[in-house]
């Protein structure tokens, strides 16, 4: 059985090796509290080490993926600035969201995003984090932080890594917000839907192709894209090779290319 920590702000449901969490404050538009930054961080952090877990999907209730940060709960937390030697609310619980992202793109599963309604600010960050990120046509994305006059700070970097810093200097400096249409065309989604039906469709699709992938070579694979750009290649290569090494001599690689051999699915490829 799957352990996972109880939340308060978080719905979870696990079946047929996918996690599915839903964000549960319809009330807000899903916006993040920090008991639902903390709420992520627990299970994302539970489910690191488990490979019965293949992939983890994230979608908001109500109708709404996430709004964006709870400027509410910051604005009652009080705007003075810290005494001297004290530590800062306002910026720690800010460094909180980055953390988050962190967690959520580092993860070893694949991980998707359904968004609709309501993309905005961490919500957006989200879906830049996300493996694969699906969006109803009709969702708003934006980054409406500067209207609010803040910045999309911990956001903003994960926006770059996803579409590329023209189109990220666009969007944050002015505050636009764009439909699902345009999410598709900017690199930001990979899929579109218009219809739960399709969605349902779409999605049982990915999760197929993701089962068919072995859980741990696909940890490592994704852990070698992170690492694109942002290591010099050579030490990328280095570690790509030994880490190449240890999954060949590890139990996937043989069932996997005996699964080939005799043209049959590989034992992962359907989970209890």
């Amino acid at each position: 059985m799957l352990a996972l920590p109880e939340t308060k702000t978080l719905l979870t449901r696990f079946e047929g090796g996918v996690l599915h969490i839903t964000f549960n404050r319809p009330e807000s538009r899903n916006s993040m509290s920090p008991e639902m930054l903390a709420d992520i961080e627990a299970v994302f952090a539970a489910v690191a080490g488990n490979r019965s877990v293949r992939a983890v999907t994230i979608r908001g209730a109500g109708g709404h993926f996430c709004s964006g940060a709870d400027l509410k709960s910051m604005l009652a937390g009080g705007m003075k600035p810290p005494a001297p030697g004290e530590p800062d609310g306002i910026a720690n619980m800010n460094r909180c969201f980055g953390t988050m992202l962190r967690k959520v793109q580092n993860a070893p599963q694949v991980v998707i995003a359904i968004c609709e309604g309501a993309v905005l600010g961490g919500g957006f960050g989200l879906a830049c984090v996300s493996d694969i990120t699906f969006a109803h046509v009709d969702a708003k994305f934006g980054m409406p932080e500067t209207t609010r006059g803040l910045p999309p700070a911990q956001i903003a970097p994960f926006v770059v890594e996803r579409i590329g810093l023209t189109q990220a200097r666009r969007l944050a400096l002015t505050g636009a917000q764009f439909r699902g249409a345009e999410a598709l065309a900017l690199g930001l989604v990979h899929e579109a839907f218009s219809s739960e039906d399709e969605l349902q469709t779409k999605l049982a699709e990915a999760i197929k192709k993701v089962l068919h992938c072995a859980p741990e070579a696909n940890a490592v694979t994704k852990a070698i894209l992170l690492q694109a750009g942002k290591m010099d290649m050579d030490l990328v290569l280095d570690d790509a090779a030994a880490q190449f090494a240890a999954c060949a001599r590890g139990p996937e690689a043989p069932e996997g290319i005996t699964a080939f051999v005799q043209k049959r699915p590989p034992q992962w490829a359907n989970p209890v």
